[in-house]
């Protein structure tokens, strides 16, 4: 009862890439950069082990961005082609690669990756992959004719690539949909559709991330716009529950998220953020507990996972290493008084 996990992203060390930024630079190149992907993973790998947590992840140290790193081997897609795109719904705008034809997977994009991981840990292991949409909603359409005809073009991608990690032995499959508060409307008419195409065959568990993005000015800004209660969940919840996606993960740190919102997926495991990764601030145990206990007022404390709210790679590494370490210690301060 009450596993913890991390949500995705931790921190590069400054001797990999350049830190606190979401598409930093490699310090490394050819295999010694393969090398020192490995040597940062296998650091997140044990402080997460030293610090409790029961699902591990490399913390996507193998990749620069969450959607890019998954995309950069995909054929189809033209990176001289960079496209001026808004991200998100138009929340900020970005320089993005454009498809050009239809995109096609030559071969594994992590499975090396996962491989490495699951040989150095005996601990339950997550990968995360983007979903169909996020990855539609970071680059650029010149060859689809619609959005969801591409999103299903990719997530019969991502679901060879599930495929093969879980037969690497992955425990938990995470899609990382952001993009799903953006577009509320699209995930119930056909972004459920795409996740349930990305995850089909699959026996290992799956989980869907959403959030409200990083902790960087552009979302903090736009989060100033939403208002008292951030109640935008509501609108597709229903249809997250009725789908064949095992957990939901979303922020309750520090959020204005109302809680009750977690009844809606009454059929669902919940990983419950319990981390803000939008301050440097270090939470105590105690309020980690304290944000759990308030998900168990909606969700039986057998359907929860303690988590972060997002993934944390633009916080100093130090900073990270205290939160996932106050992580543990809360979901073990409340796993002791639940008894």
């Amino acid at each position: 009862m009450l596993e913890t996990t991390v949500a995705g992203s931790l921190p590069k060390p400054s001797w990999l890439a350049e830190p606190k930024i979401l598409w930093p630079a490699w310090r490394l190149d050819g295999d010694t950069l393969f090398e020192g992907q490995q040597d940062a993973a296998l650091a997140w790998i044990k402080h997460q082990e030293d610090a409790g947590i029961d699902i591990v992840s490399d913390g996507e140290q193998f990749r620069k961005h969450f959607v890019h790193g998954f995309l950069e081997t995909i054929e189809g897609i033209d990176w001289q082609l960079m496209t001026t795109m808004g991200i998100r719904n138009d929340r900020y705008d970005a320089q993005v690669p454009t498809v050009t034809s239809a995109v096609r997977r030559p071969g594994s994009v992590h499975g090396a990756d996962a491989s490495f991981c699951r040989d150095n840990t005996k601990r339950k292991l997550k990968f995360t992959l983007p979903g169909p949409m996020t990855i539609c909603d970071t680059i650029a359409n010149a060859h689809y004719d619609s959005r969801p005809h591409m999103a299903m073009a990719f997530a019969d991608l991502l679901n060879a690539e599930a495929r093969e990690l879980e037969a690497l032995g992955v425990d938990v499959i995470q899609f990382d949909e952001p993009a799903f508060n953006a577009f509320m409307g699209d995930v119930v008419e056909w972004g459920v559709d795409a996740l349930h195409r990305a995850i089909d065959g699959l026996k290992c568990k799956t989980a869907v991330h959403i959030c409200y993005g990083y902790g960087i000015q552009q979302n903090i800004a736009w989060k100033a716009t939403l208002g008292e209660e951030w109640r935008q969940y509501e609108a597709f919840f229903p249809a997250l529950n009725d789908s064949r996606i095992d957990q939901v993960s979303l922020e309750c740190a520090n959020s204005k998220v109302p809680l009750s919102v977690l009844g809606l997926l009454k059929d669902k495991e919940i990983l419950v953020g319990a981390i803000d990764v939008a301050t440097e601030v270090i939470e105590s145990p105690e309020q980690v507990a304290e944000t759990l206990r308030g998900a168990m007022e909606f969700v039986d404390p057998e359907r929860i996972i303690a988590c972060t709210n997002c993934g944390m790679a633009p916080l100093p590494r130090t900073v990270a290493e205290a939160k996932i370490t106050a992580l543990g210690q809360g979901a073990a301060l409340l796993r002791q008084e639940l008894g």
